[in-house]
């Protein structure tokens, strides 16, 4: 008489159960790769729609003082070094009292009182304002202004590109690693 042994597995094995942990720790971890830049995603929205809110505020300043504008007083050289420092008296303060605020001095005050606002809301920030125009601003010409500011370092993967739009005086000096700009382009009338 034979005997037939019909095996019958019920279960897994130790090596199927060793294969399914480890498909599912790589799955964790690119699932915490994601969690940790969702994180940081609404911080770096925050920082861009503050340039964007600081921008905006400073063409109004501007817009408020046509006169100033058609005399190069908004024309600013960059302010954006690096760093994060900041001490509520740098940049000091322009003084401007009625009446003896000239538009030179009232666009004096307004860049001060910009980058100081720029300095304190976004990390490293700065900004650049100049006209299209080489030798000087006219009621007609268009105004550049560039927000600069430097993302978290925990944001290295999502370094910016030249698609930032930065100034040559921010891409040429500032590489590694390279700030964010925001870049808007407008007429005072």
């Amino acid at each position: 008489m034979k005997f037939h042994h019909h095996s019958h597995q019920s279960g897994a094995s130790l090596i199927e159960v060793l294969v399914a942990i480890l498909l599912l720790s790589f799955g964790m971890l690119a699932l915490g790769a994601m969690l940790s830049y969702a994180v940081q995603a609404p911080k770096l929205s925050n920082n861009r729609a503050m340039a964007s809110m600081l921008a905006a505020g400073h063409i109004e300043r501007i817009r408020a003082n046509p006169e100033g504008f058609a005399t190069d007083a908004y024309t600013s050289a960059l302010s954006y070094d690096g760093t994060f420092t900041f001490t509520p008296t740098n940049p000091a303060l322009a003084d401007c009292t009625h009446p003896d605020c000239t538009p030179t001095s009232l666009a004096t005050m307004d860049n001060a009182a910009t980058n100081r606002a720029v300095r304190g809301e976004l990390p490293a920030g700065g900004m650049i304002m100049k006209c299209d125009t080489p030798t000087t601003c006219t009621h007609d010409s268009y105004g550049n202004l560039w927000i600069v500011w430097q993302e978290p370092s925990t944001m290295a993967s999502l370094n910016p590109t030249s698609s930032d739009n930065c100034p040559s005086e921010v891409t040429d000096t500032y590489t590694s690693p390279a700030p964010r700009c925001l870049y808007i382009r407008f007429k005072i009338q």
